[in-house]
C-alpha cells in the first residue's frame, strides 16, 4: 500500500478500523458494515465515517506507529465514540453542531490510546475500548438533557418507567438475538444487523458463530433475570454477550471445548453484573 495514493490508503485504514470493533481486520467487511450503518441511518453512517477518519488522521499527524495505523487500531474507538454520541443525542438527525464533539472526541481517543498503551503493556493487557468508554462517559457528564448545544436523552435507570410484562413473544426474542450483533454498532434494525453479521461471517465463520451464540446466551440470561422485554427484543441484552463470546471463544484463545464454554459462562456472569449495577442505579434514584 505504500505506493498507493494517500486517500486510498486512508480509506483502507479506516475500513480496517471499522472492523476492529468486531475484532476483525478486513477492509471488505468494513465496507459492508459501513453500508449497513448508512442503510439503517445515513446520519449515523456519516457520524461513524467522520469518527473513524478523525481518529485515524490524528494518529497519522502525531506520528503513531505505522503498523498500528494501517491495521486500524486507531480508528475503532473514534467510530464508537461518534456512533454513541449520535445515539444519545436528543437533538435529532442532521444536527450539525454535533460534529464538533464527534471530531474532537474521536481525535482525543488517539491520545488516550497512546497513553494507556504504555501503562497496560506492563501487564500484557490490550487497550481495547478504554478510550471510547472514557470519552463517552466524560461527554455525558459534561453535557445533559438541558444543554443548549449538545442535549442528550436523560439517563433514567431501566425499569422505572413502566412495569415489566409477563407475556413473551418468541419471534421477537429470536429477532433480538440477531439485533444483538447489530447493537455492537448501535444499530437496532434487522436488515442492517444481518448485513453486519454477514460482514463478520465473511471475515471468520467461527467468529460469526460465536457472535450469534453469545447474543443468544446474553438474551436468555436477561430473560432468566426478568429484564425489560424491550431490552430483549431490541438486542440490548445480547450485544455484550456477542462481543465477549467473540473475544474469548473466537479470537484470544486457541479454540477448544474449554474455550467454547468459557465465553458462555462469562456472558452469564456479565449479565448478572449488569443487573446488579442497574439495581444500584434504581435504588439511588429514590434516595
Amino acid at each position: 500500500m505504500q505506493d498507493k495514493l494517500f486517500v486510498l490508503q486512508l480509506a483502507v485504514w479506516g475500513l480496517r478500523g471499522v472492523t476492529r470493533v468486531i475484532l476483525a481486520n478486513n477492509p471488505l467487511s468494513g465496507a459492508l458494515i459501513l453500508a449497513a450503518l448508512y442503510w439503517a441511518s445515513p446520519w449515523q453512517g456519516l457520524l461513524g465515517t467522520l469518527g473513524v477518519l478523525a481518529s485515524t488522521l490524528t494518529a497519522v499527524i502525531i506520528g503513531q506507529d505505522s503498523a498500528e495505523v494501517s491495521g486500524g487500531l486507531h480508528g475503532f474507538n473514534g467510530m464508537l465514540v461518534s456512533l454513541l454520541m449520535g445515539v444519545f443525542s436528543s437533538a435529532g438527525d442532521w444536527y450539525w453542531w454535533l460534529l464538533l464533539p464527534v471530531i474532537l472526541g474521536s481525535a482525543t481517543c488517539v491520545f488516550l490510546f497512546s497513553g494507556l498503551s504504555s501503562v497496560l503493556d506492563r501487564w500484557d493487557l490490550p487497550v481495547a475500548v478504554f478510550p471510547f468508554n472514557i470519552i463517552i462517559v466524560l461527554y455525558l457528564l459534561c453535557t445533559g438533557p438541558d444543554n443548549p448545544y449538545f442535549p442528550h436523552h436523560p439517563a433514567t435507570p431501566l425499569g422505572t418507567l413502566e412495569p415489566n410484562g409477563t407475556e413473551l413473544i418468541a419471534v421477537e426474542v429470536l429477532r433480538g438475538i440477531s439485533l444483538g450483533v447489530g447493537q455492537i454498532f448501535a444499530c437496532g434494525t434487522l436488515g442492517p444487523s444481518l448485513l453486519i453479521l454477514g460482514a463478520v461471517l465473511l471475515y471468520s465463520p467461527l467468529l460469526a458463530a460465536h457472535a450469534l451464540l453469545g447474543s443468544a446466551v446474553g438474551t436468555l440470561a436477561g430473560l432468566s433475570m426478568a429484564v425489560r422485554h424491550d431490552s430483549l427484543y431490541s438486542g440490548l441484552s445480547g450485544f455484550n454477550g456477542a462481543l465477549g463470546c467473540m473475544a474469548v471463544g473466537g479470537l484470544f484463545f486457541t479454540f477448544s471445548w474449554r474455550t467454547h464454554f468459557l465465553p458462555l459462562w462469562q456472558t452469564k456472569r456479565k449479565k448478572k453484573v449488569t443487573k446488579k449495577i442497574l439495581k444500584i442505579s434504581v435504588d439511588q434514584s429514590f434516595l
